[in-house]
């Protein structure tokens, strides 16, 4: 009886990607190599991925769109302010990516401290961004409209460097259940809602326009 022919999915390429890594300590030295080594074809790694660089992107997007996934599940999710959804994306993809350390770990090590120019995170960038600003409600938003789209932006600079530091946080974290980054995750993410108050910021704005119009009058 013939064996069953696996079927070929997205996410069936990346986990024979990560198995692959983990094994060799390197990447493929070639799409045809890895594709003939695991059962399938060059067309069928083309039907999903450009090349083994566009893979290893796609890598990070992907916890990022199940983390998405697993918190829309929860009934309860669309009803949390913003605060809340982000503590939720946090702890529920640093899970996924516990669950995935030592491949991220073997991803990401060897770049130490400049994860934020890191190839390898760019569509995990693009996708927490939009996030982000998806997740954006009027009590954080300025009431100045003028002013909303830089804020917006703003807050996804700014939201992109926490992950960014949280992940090395997480990558150096040896305490047991990395409970250490817990910790870190609840902190930093309080103390960026806390910086984020809006109300000191259309009170400044306010005082510009006053000053602006008093010159203008004067002149």
């Amino acid at each position: 009886m013939a064996t069953k022919k696996t079927i070929i999915t997205k996410d069936t390429i990346v986990s024979f990607y990560m198995d692959y890594v983990l094994e060799n300590g390197e990447k493929p030295k070639s799409v045809y190599l890895f594709a003939k080594l695991n059962g399938f074809t060059e067309a069928e790694f083309y039907d999903f991925f450009g090349t083994i660089e566009s893979l290893e992107k796609e890598i990070f997007k992907i916890f990022l769109e199940k983390t998405i996934e697993l918190l829309h599940k929860d009934n309860d999710y669309l009803g949390y302010d913003m605060k809340t959804k982000m503590l939720s994306l946090y702890f529920t993809f640093f899970e996924l990516l516990t669950a995935n350390r030592s491949y991220v770990i073997m991803s990401l090590k060897k770049y130490d401290s400049n994860l934020k120019n890191l190839l390898q995170l760019s569509g995990l960038k693009e996708s927490f961004k939009t996030y982000v600003a998806d997740i954006i409600t009027d009590d954080i938003r300025t009431k100045q409209e003028q002013f909303q789209e830089f804020q917006t932006k703003s807050i996804q600079e700014s939201s992109w460097i926490q992950l960014l530091l949280t992940l090395k946080f997480w990558v150096d974290d040896v305490s047991p259940k990395f409970e250490k980054t817990d910790i870190y995750i609840e902190k930093s993410v309080n103390l960026s809602f806390e910086l984020m108050d809006t109300a000191p910021l259309d009170s400044l704005i306010d005082l510009g326009k006053f000053i602006f119009k008093e010159k203008i009058q004067k002149k």
